[in-house]
């Protein structure tokens, strides 16, 4: 199965280091974000799973969930905690968010997150470093896979988040490398008068083909551009 941007995320209960998790309850109408990693006590996901706990509050300041999944049961995910949270990566934070298990690879297998080329000693292959983010419909927004040798760039996920939630309440798209309080552009389907009237005003960028369609505005979330 391949989970598709608007999908209805896969519901499901697993056990978690923080007990029993029901997907969809967990979910309820909040913005959240799954993290799939192939497996426990090793380098890259030791560093991804630091790192996002060093970096909780900057999720829960977009109120996003997070929740984390490996392929291995909840003992061995308790006695790797210790080995997160001692790591630079972590900067002394502690592992808040669940980390679920998934040793059957049922879960992994609905999201679509099993990576053919990794396998574990028994030959089974093991979940790629999958980014899930559901919006508070619980539809699948965004979906990056990365293969199991590639650390995840969580500022850029950050960023993505932000570009999200932004795009979903206003009409506007977010350009390339485009940072918070950064211009924005207009969406095409929105014409001009209502741009105009929603937006604040826009300017055009002048184009070879004279086609008006580089339509930039301020960030409507009110940021000071950088």
């Amino acid at each position: 199965m391949t989970l598709k941007l608007g999908d209805l995320a896969p519901d499901f209960t697993a056990d978690t280091t923080q007990g029993t998790l029901r997907f969809h309850d967990w979910l309820d109408q909040s913005w959240a974000i799954l993290f799939s990693h192939p497996a426990d006590f090793t380098p890259v996901c030791t560093t991804e799973l630091g790192s996002v706990a060093a970096l909780l509050p900057e999720f829960s300041a977009r109120g996003i969930k997070v929740a984390a999944l490996s392929c291995n049961d909840v003992k061995m995910h308790q006695e790797w905690l210790g080995d997160i949270e001692s790591t630079s990566y972590a900067h002394g934070s502690k592992v808040l968010y669940p980390i679920i298990a998934d040793p059957t690879r049922q879960i992994a297998t609905s999201f679509g997150m099993l990576d053919p080329d990794e396998l574990d000693a028994e030959g089974a292959p093991m979940a790629c470093r999958g980014v899930f983010i559901f919006s508070p419909d619980k539809r699948l927004k965004l979906s990056i896979l990365y293969p199991a040798t590639t650390g995840r760039n969580f500022q850029e996920i950050l960023r993505v988040i932000d570009s999200l939630q932004l795009t979903s309440s206003h009409s506007v798209a977010t350009p390339a490398d485009w940072q918070p309080g950064q211009q924005c552009m207009v969406q095409p389907t929105l014409p001009d008068a209502k741009a105009h009237q929603d937006l604040g005003g826009f300017s055009v960028v002048p184009v070879p083909s004279g086609k008006q369609y580089l339509r930039l505005t301020a960030d409507p979330s009110g940021r000071a551009g950088s």
